[in-house]
């Protein structure tokens, strides 16, 4: 396998490991899991600062609170007091709460549901600051947890539920924030070719002492004509200088 690729995949590995332990890794964990690539020393600390920028600790857990903004703190706590008045479930009712829900049992699948709201909420902290609101990591993780107790029905053991439950959640949260960074990057692009189409479409009628067509911009930058009509329309047709389709 490419030495990058392994790089890429094990860095993955112990991001994921990080957040099953409360967004935490030890140093004795990362210089195991980079053994195979040989990474040591200097190596490993430019791992180290790359976790610790994506608020994982090394040895320590971070204080997932130092990166929510006053308002996610502020709902957090509401949404947790909201919770507080569950009554702590006892280890054996939970356990048996599960194999009923394994059994497809619909009243013991909506009482894990409650039982594990609270995780969702504490879940929900190691994600927070990367770009998407706390309240809508929340609101994807109850959303996975609400399918996910329908899903038990392939473990053999109550003791797999709460780890199965948690990885959905987790990726759920995952999925949300790549998604919105996904969106964050095709904006940005959008956002350039708004700005080239005006640029070059300012310049090229100044040239010509006329507005321009979409063809003769086209041909001045590496847009298809598609493109520049595209951001023509982005920007809510206030790109001046271009002549429209239906003139």
């Amino acid at each position: 396998m490419d030495r990058e690729v392994l790089f890429a995949q094990t860095l993955e590995e112990v991001k994921r490991m990080a957040k099953e332990q409360g967004n935490c890794i030890s140093r004795e964990q990362l210089k195991e899991a980079f053994a195979g690539l040989g990474l040591e020393g200097e190596q490993l600390g430019l791992v180290e600062d790359y976790l610790i920028k994506h608020k994982i600790g090394i040895g320590e857990p971070v204080n997932p609170e130092d990166y929510m903004t006053p308002d996610e703190v502020h709902y957090l706590d509401a949404y947790l007091e909201e919770l507080g008045g569950m009554e702590e479930v006892p280890s054996g009712e939970k356990e048996a709460v599960s194999l009923s829900a394994m059994a497809g049992d619909g009243q013991a699948q909506a009482r894990l549901v409650e039982i594990y709201l609270p995780q969702v909420a504490e879940i929900a902290k190691l994600y927070s600051g990367q770009g998407v609101l706390l309240e809508d990591l929340i609101g994807e993780g109850n959303v996975a947890l609400a399918t996910g107790v329908t899903m038990l029905g392939c473990l053999e053991h109550a003791g797999e539920v709460e780890g199965m439950l948690g990885r959905m959640i987790m990726d759920a949260m995952e999925d949300a924030i790549r998604e919105n960074l996904d969106q964050e990057r095709k904006d940005k692009k959008i956002l350039e070719h708004v700005n080239l189409v005006a640029a070059k479409a300012k310049d090229l009628a100044q040239d010509l002492q006329r507005k321009v067509t979409a063809a003769e911009l086209a041909a001045e930058t590496d847009l298809s004509e598609d493109d520049v009509l595209e951001a023509v329309r982005m920007s809510g047709g206030k790109i001046e200088y271009i002549i429209k389709e239906d003139a």
